[in-house]
């Protein structure tokens, strides 16, 4: 109760009917979202985060079955080579980079941390093509710890509705966090992608149809 109210303090009033305001909304249509991304573990997870990057979650999931078919644990994953890696994840994009990353990651979870995925930013970000945002993906979704991973996606959503400056991924980050509480960011994340998706695309975006935008979108932006 003192951290909602500090909470409260901290920020204008305007702000915080708004935030409270939009995730009323975002309850609303998402009241139990699920992790778009199919895995089975924190393997499969961190894997298809990866696979994602540039790359829609649907083509991802259309990928993934042919890939986890063959390797589904590191110990596997590290038997094929990266030219057979690469050619399965093609569909993905990127898939020279990927698929260095994937068998590289694979074979240091074998040598570093017995085939197990690491539950700590500064680990999960030590390992080759996981950054930060794929890092607090796996942080959240799996390991249930605190985290508010933040994709060009959800940074486009932010800046539209007055939540951030715009200046970067960061930072969008930093003010999301700052302005909604920790035991929500799991779920808004998720509730977001969805949103976005559904109501707020990047292109084609009607602003007066969107529940959220019509209220909300900065002037600047409406056209």
């Amino acid at each position: 109760m003192l951290a909602g109210f500090i909470y409260d303090l901290m920020l204008p009033m305007t702000k915080v009917e708004k935030v409270k305001d939009i995730l009323s909304i975002l309850d609303k249509l998402y009241p139990d979202p699920k992790v778009p991304l199919m895995h089975k573990d924190a393997y499969t997870l961190l894997i298809s985060v990866l696979l994602s990057a540039q790359c829609t979650d649907e083509r991802v999931n259309k990928t993934t079955p042919f890939l986890f078919k063959r390797a589904d644990n590191p110990y596997d994953m590290v038997k094929l080579s990266v030219g057979e890696i690469r050619e399965i994840i093609k569909p993905c994009g990127l898939s020279p980079m990927k698929s260095k990353g994937i068998h590289g990651l694979s074979k240091i979870l074998i040598e570093k941390y017995n085939g197990k995925v690491p539950n700590t930013f500064e680990s999960l970000e030590e390992l080759p093509s996981i950054g930060h945002k794929t890092a607090s993906v796996v942080m959240t979704q799996w390991f249930g710890l605190p985290a508010f991973p933040v994709d060009t996606h959800i940074h486009r959503l932010a800046y539209r509705w007055g939540l951030t400056n715009g200046k970067s991924v960061a930072q969008t980050e930093r003010d999301l966090k700052r302005l909604i509480p920790e035991e929500k960011w799991n779920k808004v994340h998720l509730q977001i992608i969805y949103f976005g998706r559904e109501y707020c695309p990047a292109r084609g975006h009607v602003w007066k149809a969107c529940p959220i935008c019509k209220k909300y979108m900065r002037k600047e932006l409406r056209n």
